[in-house]
């Protein structure tokens, strides 16, 4: 599946099986294995980066770049569930995550080879009569979905009202304590992700300190915890989201803060 998406000389204009070379770091690849399909690859060099290596890509779990064709993750899955009958569990961005078990066939390997080869066409007919207008809004998309991707921003720090110690060079903080200290609606507050008040705090203080685990699916881990500083970083990354399926935020409601007053009573109580 993988040699014959990647060498299709339609498909591969537009969508790209990822390999373990462009997945793991090289130093963590330390057998050297790049590819389930390389030209010449032997089970005992396979076995080798099974048993050498760092990380390894399980060959049964495919990574299917759809950002190439225009698609996000989310509408790629619904394209191929509605027309084609074809069941994808995992999504990102741009790409989707199918997964080979015992029970697949060569037909279904064909079956989703021919899916993709139609979709292919279609893209190239839309963009033949659609003339350079269209050509450019196809562009600008493909840029947005796999250049202009938001950076996975670090974890920030907690708020020293949850540090037994604020001047400690490490990171650790009490997170079951704000977790129930959110609990209490008095002790927090709402503002919208795009409001301006966002960006003063930002630039002026006091910090935005998040009440909520805020879990974005995908990545499908948390970006925020609760107690946790809200910085620049994890705000343009929020913003540039695209995903539908964000746990621990309403953005009716907005971010969910610790009131200034809340921080400062949990300071005080630990003094």
């Amino acid at each position: 599946l993988r040699r014959e998406i990647n060498n299709h000389p339609l498909i591969s204009k537009y969508f790209h099986i990822t390999t373990p070379a462009e997945m793991i770091p090289q130093e963590y690849r330390q057998s050297g294995f790049t590819d389930f399909s390389e030209p010449g690859l032997t089970l005992e060099k396979t076995v080798r980066a099974v048993e050498e290596d760092e990380f390894f890509l399980a060959p049964t779990r495919i990574t299917l770049l759809c950002g190439g064709a225009g698609y996000d993750g989310t509408a790629f899955k619904s394209l191929l569930t509605d027309e084609y009958d074809i069941q994808i569990n995992k999504t990102s961005r741009n790409s989707v995550l199918v997964q080979i078990n015992i029970n697949n066939t060569r037909s279904d390997m064909a079956h989703l080879i021919k899916a993709l080869a139609d979709m292919s066409r279609q893209i190239e007919k839309r963009l033949a009569e659609g003339g350079e207008a269209e050509q450019a809004a196809f562009r600008e998309r493909v840029y947005s979905l796999m250049e202009d991707v938001p950076e996975l921003p670090d974890f920030s720090a907690f708020h020293d009202a949850f540090r037994d110690d604020p001047a400690s060079a490490t990171q650790e903080g009490h997170i079951r304590e704000a977790y129930f200290m959110a609990n209490d609606a008095a002790n927090c507050e709402y503002l919208k992700l795009f409001s301006k008040e966002v960006d003063r705090r930002l630039e002026e203080g006091p910090p935005l300190v998040s009440a909520k685990f805020v879990v974005p699916y995908p990545p499908g881990f948390p970006i925020l915890v609760p107690g946790q500083i809200i910085t620049r970083e994890i705000i343009d990354f929020m913003r540039k989201l695209d995903v539908k399926e964000i746990h621990g935020f309403n953005a009716a409601r907005g971010l969910e803060l610790f009131t200034t007053e809340a921080l400062a009573r949990a300071a005080g109580n630990r003094r």
